[in-house]
C-alpha cells in the first residue's frame, strides 16, 4: 500500500492517577529517524517504544512527545528523613577533611536522588498506559500516511496516463515526420542542383531515419510506466524504488528530445519532463 511520510497524531487518555498526552509528527526523510521527549519516569521504557515505531514505520522523520499530568492526590511529595540525614554525615565528614569547604546549597540537596519522597502512582501503571496510549497514536498516524498515500497514487496514476497519451502522440506522428524529413532533404538537393547517387542518398536517408527513429525510447518509457503502476499496487516501502524510476524515465525523456525532428516530438519531449518531474516531487513523500 502506498503510504505518505507525512502525518500528526495527538491521543490524549486520562487515568485513576492522572493523564497524559501523546503528539507524534512524521514528515519525509531518507531514512528512519526517530526522536523521543520523554519524561526521565518513562525512559526505562523508550526501546520499547522504539521497537513497536519499527514495526510500524519504514522512513521519515518522527518526532514523538509524551507530557504526563498527575492528580493532586499522587502530585505530593515529602522529605526523605533518612536519606538527608546519610547526606548530613557525609557533608560533615567533608567538612572535617577538606578546609574552608563551601557551605552545601539546599537546592542542590533536593535534587539528589532519594532525598524527595513522591507520593506517585505506581510507575509500572504509567509505563503501561503510555505504550498502549502509543500504539493508538501509531494507528492515527498509520491512516493519516495511507490516506494520503492514496491520493499521492492517484495523481500519480494520472500522470502515468498522461505519459502513455504522450507517447502515443509521437508514434502517431513519427512517420509522417520521417516523411517531411525525407522530402525536405531531397528537395534542397534539388534545389542546389545537385546530382547525387540515388543509391547513396537511399543510404543517408535511411541512416537519418534510424538516428532519429525513437521506439526503442518509446518502449522503454512505456515499460518504465508499467513498472511504477506495479510497485505503487506492491506492499512496504517503496519510495526509494519509485524515485530510481522517476530517474530512468527522465532519461528517455531526454534522450526523445535528443532525437527529435519535429516541432511534435520537441513538445512532446518538454510535456514529459513535467510529467516526469511533477510526479518526482510527490514520490520524494512516498515511503
Amino acid at each position: 500500500m502506498t503510504a505518505s511520510m507525512t502525518a500528526f497524531a495527538r491521543v490524549e487518555t486520562s487515568h485513576d492517577w492522572g493523564s497524559l498526552v501523546w503528539e507524534i509528527r512524521t514528515v519525509n526523510h531518507r531514512y528512519l529517524e526517530p526522536h523521543f521527549r520523554l519524561p526521565e519516569s518513562m525512559r526505562e521504557i523508550e526501546p520499547r517504544l522504539r521497537e513497536q515505531l519499527r514495526k510500524n514505520l519504514s522512513r521519515g522523520k518522527v518526532e514523538c512527545g509524551l507530557k504526563i499530568q498527575l492528580s493532586e492526590s499522587c502530585d505530593q511529595i515529602s522529605v526523605n528523613q533518612a536519606a538527608l540525614k546519610h547526606m548530613n554525615a557525609a557533608l560533615v565528614a567533608i567538612s572535617e577533611t577538606v578546609e574552608r569547604t563551601a557551605k552545601a546549597n539546599p537546592m542542590e540537596i533536593l535534587r539528589w536522588p532519594g532525598i524527595l519522597n513522591q507520593d506517585a502512582a505506581d510507575v509500572s501503571q504509567i509505563q503501561k498506559d503510555a505504550l498502549g496510549a502509543f500504539s493508538n497514536a501509531m494507528k492515527q498516524i498509520q491512516e493519516t500516511r495511507n490516506r494520503e498515500g492514496a491520493e499521492l497514487k492517484q495523481f500519480i496514476m494520472q500522470r502515468l496516463e498522461s505519459i502513455s497519451s504522450e507517447c502515443k502522440v509521437v508514434r502517431k506522428h513519427m512517420p509522417e515526420l520521417l516523411q517531411a524529413q525525407r522530402e525536405k532533404i531531397t528537395q534542397r538537393l534539388a534545389d542546389a542542383g545537385v546530382e547525387i547517387d540515388q543509391n547513396r542518398l537511399e543510404q543517408e536517408l535511411v541512416f537519418l531515419a534510424q538516428k532519429a527513429d525513437v521506439d526503442e525510447e518509446l518502449d522503454r518509457l512505456e515499460t518504465h510506466c508499467n513498472e511504477v503502476t506495479r510497485v505503487l499496487n506492491s506492499k512496504g516501502a517503496i519510495g526509494r524504488r519509485l524515485d530510481f524510476l522517476m530517474q530512468e524515465l527522465n532519461r528517455e525523456a531526454n534522450t526523445l528530445g535528443s532525437k527529435a525532428v519535429g516541432v511534435e516530438v520537441t513538445q512532446s519531449a518538454v510535456n514529459l519532463k513535467v510529467l516526469i518531474e511533477q510526479m518526482r516531487e510527490q514520490i520524494g513523500n512516498i515511503e
